[in-house]
């Protein structure tokens, strides 16, 4: 999908040459609760770069080849930022690793049936407010409906703002928000608030209301 009046192409997938720029993207969009999980900055780049599954990723690119953004997404079947113990231990040391585990388990979210579950959007500096994000967002509610899903799930915390009114202006809507109390001191953030946008055509069986 090109969009020539903005100079960027939405396509599948990460370029390889975009992983270093796409892990250090990472990190700097949600360095704030990943900080003690994956922290120091140089090594959580590195296992960020390391862990990327491309084919859990939708990617904005300008007509010149640059990279603007991505959207990450999850499945039964992976993450767009996954990885497990060994690569942990690989970046960390076998005495680094075990308490990262740990603390990154803790923001683990589970999939749920007919939902596509968002891992993680961001855009550019270069190119925020260019129209890339909701471009992106829009590609993820394609794929949602090309793997015959429902709906898309994403979760906010309290302290991104404007992530959610972008999410509020695409139609994804809060289901639940829930306090994290004393963890808030560990992850920068009080709360999380989980958002919904239904994608899917009703089934051939449903009665209209």
């Amino acid at each position: 999908m090109t969009h020539p009046h903005l100079n960027f192409r939405i396509e599948p997938g990460l370029r390889s040459e975009h992983r270093a720029q796409a892990a250090a993207g990472y990190w700097n969009a949600f360095a704030r609760k990943l900080r003690y999980p994956l922290g120091p900055q140089r090594r959580a780049i590195a296992f960020v770069r390391r862990v990327l599954d491309s084919s859990h990723a939708i990617s904005a690119v300008s007509v010149d080849g640059r990279f603007l953004g991505v959207a990450g997404f999850k499945t039964p079947r992976g993450a767009f930022v996954g990885g497990d113990f060994a690569d942990l231990v690989r970046v960390y040391g076998p005495f680094g690793a075990p308490l990262r585990g740990l603390l990154v388990s803790i923001l683990e979210r589970p999939c749920e049936a007919g939902t596509l579950l968002m891992d993680g959007l961001f855009v550019d500096a270069s190119a925020r407010g260019s129209g890339v994000g909701t471009a992106l967002l829009s590609a993820v509610e394609s794929q949602a409906r090309a793997c015959g899903l429902e709906r898309v799930r994403l979760d906010v915390v309290d302290g991104n703002p404007r992530a959610r009114a972008l999410y509020e202006r695409q139609g994804h809507r809060a289901r639940s928000t829930e306090s994290i109390g004393v963890l808030r001191y560990l992850f920068g953030f009080g709360s999380v608030t989980t958002m919904l946008k239904e994608v899917g055509e009703p089934p051939p069986h449903a009665v209209p209301a």
